[in-house]
């Protein structure tokens, strides 16, 4: 008996040794090698130095990560040169010793069981010198001590009231403020002098500036005749400015919701911000509805790209995080909007920490930051696109931020998580919650600095 026992015994493991390697050989042929990526926008970006990052497939199943290079090969292996980092979904080498004016070859890598997997390519041209654009800030309107009111003057002698959003019309050559608590909406020259075109009790009114009303004026654009538009935040709807001083609504009928179709029907809900394309279709962040809206020259209100979905018998929208064409794609609290020459539109998808390119054809993709790379560019609230395609972002959490037309980025001015009201250059300048980002005809900044109660001007050079 005890005998029969031991060969059972002995039979059942050789069963479950057989089993066991079975699994583990299916389990390996099935698999993957890692899906990699590596992100476009580098920083630390100097004569011998650079910052990459990357991502991949679930962390668990990675054995090594990071980034390998080579000033020869165009498709780099880890063959060539690489760097490790810890592994995890996400990476970031800092690479040195680089040569200045050599031009690299980078790619993320992850690797497994199963083999090695790349991203791809991202060449870069190291600078000759270990110059780098830098912004100058000072205070240009409102009071240096951050004291709130309602003031004209010239510089500092004006006073504001919480002003979030800063637009340049190129064809006056002023500078517009919303002035959010004051339910004004001012002007700047470029020399500093304030004047109000507009500042009304909180309501609803078109007609003549001197008597139309406004809720809470935020983001506003201009087409190519100088007219204004005003995403009117508090009343739901889009009013325009004509170049002869009248106000009209031109969509929205201040209920908050989501209605398309003709505009004296469709319904907003929160909008910040508008951009105008070049045959006047004005396009709308609607912010509490994460989407971005399009109102046609002939007023037909429609969603441009977002997410929608059926709730009982209307249609509904959420927000998240989803690349995609127009109709997958999904935001999370959008509230600004720059178009570039080639008509693409960029997003400050707020809650998401990125910037979002949209096509003309609607297709969505992440252009800085994102939920893959947080830190990159905080909580964008304000973007502005120069005539060379290079981008200057507003982080509200303190900074601002420039990327180039290669896609580098480089902070100007300020520090995440820092707050004061304090000029200077670099990272000593100090603001508090800036809102919004406008270029004027010389490529100078100005800062809608919300908490501040100012105005601030960054003059950007290499240094």
């Amino acid at each position: 008996m005890k005998k029969t026992l031991q060969g059972s015994f002995l039979i059942f493991l050789f069963i479950a040794a057989i089993a066991t390697i079975t699994g583990c050989s299916k389990d390996k042929a099935t698999l993957a090698v890692p899906t990699v990526e590596i992100n476009p926008i580098v920083r630390g970006l100097t004569s011998t130095t650079i910052t990459v990052a990357g991502r991949g497939t679930a962390a668990n199943i990675i054995n090594e990560n990071g980034i390998c290079f080579s000033p020869a090969n165009k498709t780099p292996t880890i063959a060539d040169i690489k760097v490790t980092d810890t592994v995890g979904g996400r990476w970031e080498v800092n690479l040195t010793g680089l040569n200045p004016g050599s031009t690299y070859y980078f790619r993320a890598y992850a690797t497994n069981d199963a083999g090695t997997g790349y991203s791809d390519v991202l060449t870069i041209t190291m600078p000759s010198n270990n110059a780098v654009p830098t912004g100058t800030v000072v205070t240009f309107a409102g009071s240096v001590s951050g004291t709130g009111g309602y003031a004209e003057g010239t510089g500092t002698g004006a006073l504001f009231n919480g002003p979030q959003n800063i637009t340049y019309n190129p064809l006056n050559s002023l500078l517009y403020v919303s002035d959010t608590y004051n339910n004004a909406i001012r002007t700047i020259t470029t020399g500093g002098a304030t004047a109000t075109i507009n500042v009304s009790p909180i309501g609803y009114a078109d007609g003549a500036l001197s008597a139309a009303s406004f809720y809470g004026p935020r983001g506003m654009s201009f087409d190519a005749q100088g007219n204004a538009y005003v995403a009117d935040l508090g009343n739901n709807i889009i009013r325009k400015i004509s170049t002869t001083g009248t106000v009209s609504t031109i969509a929205g009928n201040t209920i908050s919701g989501y209605v398309n179709g003709d505009a004296a029907k469709a319904e907003f809900y929160n909008p910040t911000a508008t951009v105008v394309d070049p045959s006047g279709n004005v396009y709308v962040a609607d912010r509490t509805n994460n989407l971005i809206r399009k109102i046609t020259s002939s007023g037909i209100v429609s969603k441009f790209v977002g997410y929608e979905a059926k709730g009982g018998y209307s249609q509904i929208t959420v927000p998240g995080y989803l690349d995609g064409d127009a109709s997958t794609a999904i935001f999370n609290y959008p509230v600004a909007l720059a178009m570039d020459n080639a008509g693409n539109i960029y997003v400050a998808d707020y809650k998401n920490k990125a910037i979002r390119k949209v096509t003309a054809a609607g297709n969505v993709t992440t252009y800085a930051g994102g939920l893959n790379y947080p830190d990159l560019i905080g909580n964008p609230s304000s973007l502005a696109i120069d005539a060379q395609g290079n981008m200057f972002i507003v982080d509200s959490n303190g900074r601002i931020l420039e990327i180039t037309n290669q896609k580098v980025l480089y902070v100007l001015a300020g520090a995440s998580g820092t707050t004061g009201l304090q000029d200077g250059v670099g990272a000593a300048a100090r603001f508090s919650n800036p809102q919004s980002i406008a270029i004027d005809g010389q490529g100078n900044l100005y800062v809608a600095d919300y908490n501040n109660n100012v105005i601030r001007k960054v003059t950007v050079a290499v240094q």
